[in-house]
């Protein structure tokens, strides 16, 4: 959370809705910890979709895959925890037709709220750019927009190699 002054007061509402509350600095920083956590989330489930599809697609066990990648530098949230291959991993929405969880058009909104606030700060996000691009692909498809955003998968294996 972001707070100029208050910030125990504010701590304890918190309190009720979250496990976790940092103070960020001032007031709007906790907004802006937000959309970088959830950039690098977006992007993380685009290179996780696309790792799965292409080893699986090459003749790896999806769950030999996710052991190795868990174990190694390609370990993350979107792979150990929150997987979106089909049936991989218990309790996931990829394990439910993609229902629940976080949904994509929330990814997307959350993805173009982050490259605007990076062009504030003149960067060129190139990473999140191309997430944006495969989230907006994805919910313009009236069978993937409601899913989770796990079920990127899905739109990722829907297009061909360039």
């Amino acid at each position: 959370a972001g707070s100029d002054a208050e910030f125990a007061e504010a701590q304890t509402l918190l309190g009720d809705m979250a496990k976790s509350i940092v103070r960020c600095g001032k007031v709007g920083s906790g907004q802006v910890v937000k959309l970088c956590n959830n950039m690098i989330l977006g992007q993380h489930m685009v290179a996780v979709s696309e790792a799965m599809l292409m080893g699986t697609k090459l003749g790896v066990d999806a769950g030999t895959l996710a052991g190795v990648i868990n174990t190694s530098t390609g370990r993350c949230w979107s792979s150990d925890s929150y997987n979106p291959y089909p049936n991989l991993m218990p309790g996931v929405p990829a394990s439910n037709n993609y229902a629940g969880g976080f949904g994509a058009t929330l990814m997307l909104k959350d993805l173009g709220l982050a490259i605007e606030a990076a062009k504030t700060a003149d960067m060129n996000v190139t990473g999140a750019l191309n997430a944006q691009k495969v989230y907006t692909e994805m919910t313009a498809k009236p069978e993937l927009n409601q899913l989770d955003f796990g079920g990127v998968i899905k739109q990722i294996d829907s297009q061909k190699a360039q």
